[in-house]
């Protein structure tokens, strides 16, 4: 790993994509494989298979959610690795909390965290109690410990009480997941109410502060913190302002932490995802006319599932990444930069 660049600079552009998934499988596979060949991923050997293929693809039927949208009733359900994801242990013994945990990429890193041997508290919205009740029983399928947490992290005082609660419920806390966000489609800055900017803003930044901050006085040395980022803070789309500015912020949120608290042995990454098929998307992330070809400009032709991240999340919140801090893990699809 040592001659990975540190980041997607912003003069050469880049993603970081296949470095990521081959450091989350735990191999360096050849340039050129034989035909017979089998890569290790999530923990088993699995068959070679085109990635552009196995997925939903576009078009997809027009529809809509009110916020925060469930991913229950999306059309398809998105895949978080219900029936495919297979740990190894790589975190067993861990206590981690994933904000966000009800759905999409939260979804994924939770079930992918149990199946390793992590106990995992989830944060969620009230009104996602029915996305977030399959995952705590998912985790708890695999004997680990689960805490169901719902609040509104827009509010300093609940995020101080969801890391206690943590804490208090899986007897510690090793790991910690910043995904939870909230993303709205606006084709001009006019039509960005104050009121809305304000609910971006709180739920994408100064919750991940305040949940950091009150994290950090519980995390021992050897503990992680994993970030989601986006695509979007390099290759910022018309429609979606305020919301690439927060994860522009979290970039900078998260290198500038990964220098303080190295001192502490404590790592800090982040991820950036491309288009993924998440509630965000049917809940105002995207007008209805792009939600019906969401993906279809990647390369891939489809948006990636949820599924798709979880090695990577695993790989950052693992004892295998020691020197890995301040980085920046990319899965756009190769759409931008």
């Amino acid at each position: 790993m040592a001659d990975m660049p540190n980041d997607f600079s912003s003069s050469r552009r880049r993603v970081v994509q296949g470095a990521s998934l081959g450091f989350a499988a735990s191999v360096v596979p050849p340039i050129f494989a034989e035909p017979q060949a089998r890569v290790a991923v999530d923990g088993a050997a699995k068959p070679l298979s085109d990635p552009r293929k196995g997925y939903p693809q576009p078009p997809f039927a027009e529809q809509s959610q009110p916020w925060p949208g469930l991913a229950s009733r999306m059309q398809p359900k998105p895949d978080h690795g219900e029936t495919s994801y297979r740990g190894s242990g790589r975190l067993q013994g861990r206590r981690a909390l994933i904000t966000g945990g009800d759905s999409g990429i939260g979804r994924a890193a939770a079930i992918a965290f149990a199946r390793e041997g992590a106990d995992v508290a989830i944060a969620y919205l009230p009104a996602e109690e029915e996305d977030a009740k399959e995952v705590i029983e998912l985790i708890r399928k695999e004997n680990r410990k689960a805490v169901a947490l719902p609040g509104d992290i827009r509010e300093e005082a609940f995020c101080r009480e969801l890391v206690q609660k943590a804490v208090q419920g899986l007897g510690g806390l090793d790991l910690l997941v910043n995904n939870a966000a909230r993303q709205q489609s606006h084709l001009s800055i006019a039509d960005i109410p104050t009121d809305q900017f304000d609910w971006t803003l709180k739920t994408n930044l100064y919750a991940m502060f305040w949940i950091t901050r009150a994290a950090l006085e519980h995390m021992p040395a050897g503990g992680a913190i994993v970030n989601t980022a986006s695509v979007t803070a390099y290759d910022p789309p018309e429609n979606l302002l305020d919301y690439s500015m927060t994860k522009a912020g979290i970039i900078a949120f998260t290198k500038s932490l990964a220098k303080q608290v190295i001192k502490h042995g404590i790592r800090v990454n982040a991820v950036a995802p491309g288009p993924f098929w998440t509630p965000l998307q049917v809940s105002g992330g995207q007008t209805k006319e792009n939600l019906k070809r969401f993906g279809a400009d990647t390369p891939f032709g489809r948006p990636g599932q949820p599924a798709e991240l979880a090695p990577i999340y695993v790989a950052l919140a693992s004892s295998e990444g020691t020197y890995i801090t301040g980085q920046v893990f990319g899965a756009s699809g190769a759409k931008a930069p």
